[in-house]
């Protein structure tokens, strides 16, 4: 035999109520606004996300510190689980060889060097 029993409103109210105020409270992360400030492509392979795989895209902190989250976005770069492991390896990498982290390598190659005789051929 089967009971039927009427639904509590009260109980379903406060349920969608608790729902929406978790939902808000997550819209103020730093992920929920770079996800609604930058397109859904990570910054390095350009791989687009939707749907169920947008939780595959992360947020990346250029300089690496988890507390800098400026309102713009300036912080941030939207990367693939995979760019952005790789990232983290490439700086573990710098870090093994000396190197500060955010110092980079200097260029030997200038391929503008003769850019200015080049134009003058023509």
């Amino acid at each position: 035999m089967i009971k039927h029993t009427t639904p509590d409103h009260a109980r379903l109210d406060r349920v969608v109520a608790e729902a929406r105020r978790l939902s808000a409270a997550r819209e103020t992360g730093y992920r929920e606004r770079a996800l609604k400030l930058y397109p859904w492509i990570c910054g390095r392979c350009a791989r687009e996300f939707a749907g169920a795989r947008l939780s595959e895209l992360t947020v990346h902190h250029k300089d690496h510190n988890h507390d800098n989250n400026p309102t713009d976005g300036s912080n941030w770069e939207l990367l693939c689980l995979y760019c952005h492991d790789n990232e983290h390896a490439r700086v573990l990498d710098e870090a093994a060889r000396g190197r500060a982290v955010g110092t980079k390598a200097l260029a030997t190659h200038n391929p503008f060097a003769d850019l200015q005789a080049m134009l003058g051929k023509k």
